[in-house]
């Protein structure tokens, strides 16, 4: 299945020297196009995979990253990943190296991403709010369930497919962090590797804590929620490093006060996933997508009916009859 990615229209014209060596490292597997936005720590392009006549996106991760790593770990770590299968996860097709540079595959998504969205509408409407946030909730319940932390969930790395959410860059965040090279002394040599982005880091992350969990990225996706919602994240106009001592120590303003119409139960859900304390958070990304989903609230109302003992009805029944009968002798 091919997905293309209209942003790919307004990308850059490789400058012919970079293109005439890159593409002189792939060898005839792929064939560049063109480059797009750079995509953080890596250069992003898209390129025809010659063996199977689709388009794909080729990342190719910054030189200073990719001294740090492991080669082999790294392709191991992708070829895991790739076994993510799911209708909100766009999946990894491949890694390799191009000369000294690491990079790996995925489709093209033709569709505008939530940065987009949320720039255009700002805020969003609520039912389409909820709709993203349970989508991007199953995919996360899905791949935490794979023993996968994504690491850096944003409005960037969410795009729309045929009117569907569905999440980019699963498993790079675990393969960076797995293929850290170690030292004489055996010491991880991570210095300048970053992941996650500031102003969506959980508080735990942003402190570099070895034991965080896939709690991380429900604060993450509180983040990306909060700003649906209110058109801005909790934390803004800082410095990075400001921004992340805000996750860590400051209270975000409570949803109501900006945008005075969310439903409550909605902003009690988003305010529950940006607690500081991991332990405070919703405890998986399924109860999230579970509470947001409108055919599991009917059912759970159904399931909770269906438990009352028969008699109970009957017995409320008989006591309001009562009651009325006393009113009316009461009265006469």
């Amino acid at each position: 299945m091919e997905i293309g990615r209209s942003q790919s229209q307004t990308g850059s014209t490789l400058q012919p020297e970079l293109r005439e060596r890159l593409q002189a490292s792939l060898g005839s597997a792929y064939t560049i196009e063109r480059e797009l936005p750079r995509g953080g720590m890596s250069r992003v392009f898209v390129a025809v995979e010659t063996a199977l006549g689709r388009r794909v996106v080729i990342k190719v991760l910054a030189p200073e990253l990719t001294a740090t790593l492991s080669a082999e770990r790294f392709k191991r770590e992708i070829m895991l990943a790739a076994r993510l299968q799911h209708p909100n996860i766009v999946p990894l097709l491949a890694s390799g190296q191009a000369g000294t540079s690491l990079f790996y595959t995925m489709p093209l998504v033709d569709g505008e991403s939530l940065r987009e969205r949320i720039d255009r509408e700002r805020p969003m409407e609520f039912g389409n709010i909820t709709r993203v946030l349970e989508e991007v909730a199953s995919a996360l319940a899905y791949a935490h369930g794979e023993g996968i932390i994504h690491r850096d969930i944003k409005p960037e790395n969410v795009m729309f497919f045929h009117g569907r959410a569905v999440v980019l860059d699963f498993g790079i965040g675990k393969a960076l962090m797995s293929a850290q090279r170690e030292d004489s002394d055996g010491r991880i040599t991570a210095a300048g590797v970053s992941l996650g982005t500031p102003t969506y880091i959980a508080p735990e992350q942003a402190s570099g804590d070895p034991t965080l969990d896939h709690r991380a990225d429900i604060y993450a996706l509180g983040v990306v929620a909060y700003e649906m919602i209110t058109g801005h994240p909790p934390f803004r106009g800082r410095t990075p490093q400001a921004i992340m001592a805000a996750h860590a120590k400051e209270a975000p303003e409570a949803i109501s006060s900006r945008r005075a119409d969310v439903p409550s139960a909605l902003s009690r859900i988003v305010m529950k996933c940006l607690e500081k304390a991991p332990s405070d958070r919703p405890a998986s990304a399924a109860e999230i997508a579970h509470l947001l989903s409108p055919s599991a609230t009917k059912s759970e109302t159904r399931s909770a009916l269906s438990r009352i003992p028969l008699w109970i009805p009957w017995l409320l029944t008989a006591v309001s009859t009562a009651a009325a009968i006393a009113l009316a002798l009461a009265r006469k």
